[in-house]
This record gives C-alpha cells, sequence and structure tokens, in this order.
C-alpha cells in the first residue's frame, strides 16, 4: 500500500487550463496533459516549499501569501512573484470592501 499523499493537481483542471492556451483544434494527449500535471505540481511544491523554508527559519506555523510572493522572486520568478503581489494587493481589497459592505 502507498502512504505517499497525492499532491498533484487535478487532470482535469490541468487539461481546462492547456486547451485555453492552445488553438481550438490542437489534440492533447492524456500522457500530455500527466506531464504537464506532473510539471506544475512540482512547481508549486517547490515553491511552497521555500516559502515554508523561510517560515521555519522565522519562527511560524503559518504560510501567507507574502511568503509564496517572497519564495517565488527568491527563487528567480520575479515576474511571477510582482503579477501575484499585484493579484494579492487586488484580493485584498476586495476582501475589505466585502467586510465593509456586510457591516453596513
Amino acid at each position: 500500500m502507498n502512504d505517499e499523499i497525492e499532491l498533484s493537481l487535478p487532470i482535469a483542471n490541468v487539461g481546462q487550463m492547456m486547451k485555453k492556451i492552445l488553438p481550438p483544434s490542437a489534440k492533447i494527449s492524456r500522457e500530455g496533459k500527466e506531464r504537464m500535471q506532473q510539471c506544475a505540481s512540482e512547481f508549486i511544491c517547490f515553491v511552497t516549499g521555500e516559502a515554508a523554508h523561510r517560515c521555519r527559519k522565522e519562527n511560524r506555523k503559518t504560510v501567507t501569501g507574502d511568503d509564496i510572493c517572497w519564495a517565488l522572486s527568491s527563487l528567480g520568478f520575479d515576474n511571477y512573484s510582482e503579477t501575484m503581489l499585484r493579484y494579492l494587493e487586488n484580493f485584498r481589497e476586495f476582501e475589505r470592501e466585502r467586510a465593509n459592505q456586510n457591516n453596513k
């Protein structure tokens, strides 16, 4: 029996993301989706591991969005980090507005 936790993204979601980028007439093999699934999952684990390492060094137990952005930048993915920071700021602003509306 395999005790490993499944850490892969759902293959259907990976296929949908791939289809959005490719021309409508493009076909994607099951093997192609599986390879992309493996790569994306490995990338997420790599970045999350770097963020978790930072949290451990700072004696924190919770990885935040800011930690993920920091990890992306420290690993050389500055373009992703900048995009994620903008998204995180927009998300936080949306949450503040929603909380204000709920309080009224």
